[in-house]
Order: C-alpha cells, then structure tokens, then sequence
C-alpha cells in the first residue's frame, strides 16, 4: 500500500467514525464523552485531508465561486437536444 493509499484508508476510517458518532450523539445528545470524542475525530479528519491535499490535490471538486453555481447552467429541458412532440 502507498502512501496515498494510507492516507485515503486512514480518511476512510476517520470519517465512519464521526459518522457513527454524529449518529449516536443523535440519540444520546448529553453525551458530553461523545461530543469530545467527535470534535477529536472532526478535527483529524481536517489535519489528514489537509495533509492529503498538500501532496496529492484536492479530494472532492469545490466551486468555491458559489453554492448556487449550479443553478445557472441550462437546465436539460433549455438544451436544444429534446425533439418537440
């Protein structure tokens, strides 16, 4: 395994874990062991993600222009390729 590999395995990991913590503080929301737990596993996750980042590229595709980019695009019906009835 390389280490891009590793690294991706490692997120993997991570991220289930604050999944399943995220799902058991749903349902124990005075768990405060939890809640410490999982802002632990939260903020590993970001130093790993930045760590994968510096060395690979980015993860996931990011608009950073804005949230609503996708919304501006033509929607299928305007694109010109449906035949009329």
């Amino acid at each position: 395994m390389n280490e891009q590999e590793r690294l991706l395995r490692q997120l993997s990991a991570y991220k289930f874990s604050s999944w399943e913590l995220h799902i058991f503080l749903d349902t124990h929301p005075g768990n405060c062991e939890a809640a410490r737990k999982k802002a632990e596993v939260d903020q590993r996750i970001e130093e790993l993600t930045q760590q994968y980042e510096a060395k690979y590229g980015p993860l996931m595709e990011s608009s950073q222009n804005s949230r609503w980019a996708w919304i501006s695009g033509p929607w299928p019906w305007e694109n010109g390729t449906e035949e009329d009835n």
